[in-house]
């Protein structure tokens, strides 16, 4: 094998862990430990945020990165597709948090190829669990990680939406939850918008209403750009697996939106 020596899938290294097999391979390290510079040099990522609909769940996260009071991208994707059936999304730290992300969609695809079945949804979110818990002596230097994931549970046919500490308490949110600088901003647009029962469409529009004001609001969180067309991601989970919304559906509720706005100026 080119990447990984065949020892590296032998006992004792045959674990369904992929995190697991890295370590026990050599190619990651059992402990961090890492000189950090100023945390104010640091791309974070900001506002993510996901809320439930009527047979699924909508993920959706800005554009920006924010490196003190400057932008460090104006583009980057925190929402990150794990399977079929799920998604996770970043804010924190931002090279630690997409590492973590990517990491994790490597995690359960090896164990489901090991394993030979599909990892529950409270599985993969216990998983996700301890990712963080062990990238605590990162956030105990600053490069705090906190993740949000949603998926489409097909047991009992509905989205569901888990949160987590730095310390890697995983908590379940039945309606909605934001994270990030704008998080604040964003669950109290959700507050208002959210109501048992919304359609799919109905709750994508909430989602990028919440970004909007959250982005109104929040220096670090970025709203839709229209010189540059760059505009939100966003993620849908129900029966249907997962789908993006194009950014051009993006782009056209936001004009829309904004052009109710000076109608009523």
């Amino acid at each position: 094998m080119d990447t990984l020596s065949f020892r590296a899938f032998s006992p004792p290294f045959d674990s369904s862990s992929f995190v697991e097999v890295l370590r026990a391979s050599g190619r990651l390290p059992a402990a961090l430990s890492l000189e950090v510079p100023a945390i104010g040099t640091l791309p974070h990522a900001t506002t993510v945020l996901a809320l439930r609909y009527e047979g699924g769940v909508v993920m959706a996260g800005d554009r920006q990165a924010s490196e003190g009071y400057q932008v460090a991208s104006r583009a980057i994707s925190k929402v990150l597709p794990v399977d079929r059936s799920s998604c996770v999304a970043i804010a924190g730290a931002a090279g630690p948090a997409l590492e973590m992300a990517r990491l994790f969609r490597v995690e359960i695809e090896h164990y489901e190829k090991l394993e030979g079945v599909m990892l529950s949804t409270p599985g993969k979110a216990n998983k996700l669990a301890q990712m963080v818990r062990e990238a605590l002596p990162m956030a105990m230097q600053g490069l705090v990680v906190v993740p949000l994931f949603a998926a489409y549970d097909p047991e009992s046919r509905r989205g569901r939406i888990y949160k987590y500490d730095p310390a890697g308490g995983r908590y379940e949110e039945e309606s909605y939850h934001a994270n990030g600088s704008g998080g604040l901003f964003a669950r109290n647009a959700l507050k208002m918008l959210y109501r048992e029962g919304l359609s799919r469409d109905e709750a994508v529009e909430a989602a990028l209403r919440a970004l909007y004001e959250a982005a109104d609001e929040d220096l670090g969180t970025g709203g839709p750009d229209f010189v540059r067309e760059i505009y939100p991601t966003v993620f849908t989970m129900d029966a249907d697996g997962v789908r993006e919304q194009t950014q051009d559906d993006v782009a056209a509720y936001y004009r829309a939106f904004v052009a109710g706005l000076r109608k009523k100026e």
